[in-house]
């Protein structure tokens, strides 16, 4: 398992990277852009002041009329517009290239703002450009077949016993259950976002506190309660189970189209879905915790047990949510114990949170 989790963030490390060099490949072409259209700028106002120097020089030596000077200023600072407008599209042609190799990749969506060229009536003119960009991160972009998730999963636990959960011998604001896991979540059809295929493994902690101060002992063949003879301030009964949670998600977010408005883009997670499935796995540890003080003293016991619990577990699972979270439900089909003659499931309902 600890391989297992090393190779992950390795792969995991590798494609952030190769992400992350495309994005600042893209920055420094998009900078370059940036700084050839300063250079052209700073050329023709140069070249422009230059020409005009000359006209003034012209004109104080009485080789030319005010009109005529006032004529030529205007002729050369239109065309050295028509220079700076000319040169500055071949620049944008080349970041809007830049701006479709990006989306081709589907690593975000990017706009490019308008460059506007003006020439001003103010002296002997000048000339100025503008040029904007951005990278609009709220755009939305395609999802692949196949995405991962990280699950988190809290919530109260109990016991059915004989079929109810009805003046339970566990506490019901005390008794807990917490999963974490990573699942797989394939999507069924290619332009259909509808109904996805949720699978992975996960670990599920199941906590049972008993009332009364009693605790778990095992007597022949059976587990049951006994009460306990010092005053307990803690009886804590947990089950670890390794299980692979399999569900048919059904995803109701909403189809956006790209925008050109021509492409669809699938998108999940990104409004109601629900979720119907289960789980099988292993129980692999069992542990009773009872804390207590006497005379002054504070003892902490931890009995791990068996307890005759079921080695093979198994059960069923649903979620409704909105989003990355769900209200979340689990239980567990298998009896608790196996030797019993009464059957106990474990029952769980908390919230549930899958990240992208």
């Amino acid at each position: 398992m600890k391989n297992k989790n090393f190779y992950l963030m390795l792969v995991g490390c590798l494609f952030f990277t190769t992400v992350q060099g495309q994005e600042e490949k893209f920055e420094l072409q998009v900078q370059q852009v940036s700084q050839n259209i300063e250079v052209i700028t700073r050329e023709e106002k140069a070249a422009l002041k230059e020409k005009i120097d000359r006209i003034n020089d012209q004109l104080s030596a009485n080789r030319m009329s005010y009109e005529e000077a006032e004529e030529a200023k205007a002729k050369i600072a239109a065309e050295h517009a028509k220079n700076i407008e000319d040169r500055i599209n071949l620049e944008k042609r080349v970041l809007e290239q830049l701006v479709k190799e990006k989306v081709s990749l589907g690593l975000s969506q990017t706009d490019s703002s308008i460059f506007r060229d003006t020439l001003s009536n103010e002296g002997e003119g000048v000339i100025r450009a503008r040029c904007g960009w951005g990278i609009n991160t709220n755009m939305p972009r395609p999802w692949k077949r196949t995405t991962t998730q990280l699950v988190f999963a809290m919530g109260l636990n109990n016991l059915v016993t004989d079929g109810a959960v009805a003046h339970s011998d566990f506490r019901y604001l005390g008794s807990h259950f917490y999963e974490i896991g990573w699942t797989y979540n394939s999507r069924l059809f290619k332009d259909d976002n509808l109904m996805h295929l949720k699978y992975g493994i996960s670990m599920m902690y199941n906590n049972l506190r008993p009332t009364d101060n009693r605790y778990f002992i095992k007597e022949g063949k059976e587990t049951h309660l006994e009460i306990y003879d010092k005053n307990l301030k803690e009886s804590r009964l947990r089950s670890l189970n390794l299980v692979i949670p399999v569900h048919l998600e059904f995803d109701f977010s909403p189809t956006v189209l790209s925008a050109d408005g021509v492409r669809k883009i699938v998108r999940n997670k990104k409004g109601f879905h629900v979720g119907i499935g289960g789980y099988a796995g292993f129980n692999i540890k069992t542990k009773q915790i009872l804390k207590y003080n006497e005379d002054g003293e504070k003892y902490k016991i931890k009995n791990k047990n068996d307890f005759r619990t079921n080695d093979f577990v198994y059960g069923a699972s649903a979620y409704v949510g909105y989003r990355a979270f769900s209200l979340y439900s689990k239980y567990d089909i298998s009896p608790l114990f196996k030797s019993n003659n009464i059957d106990q499931n474990n029952i769980s309902l908390g919230i549930r949170a899958d990240f992208n």
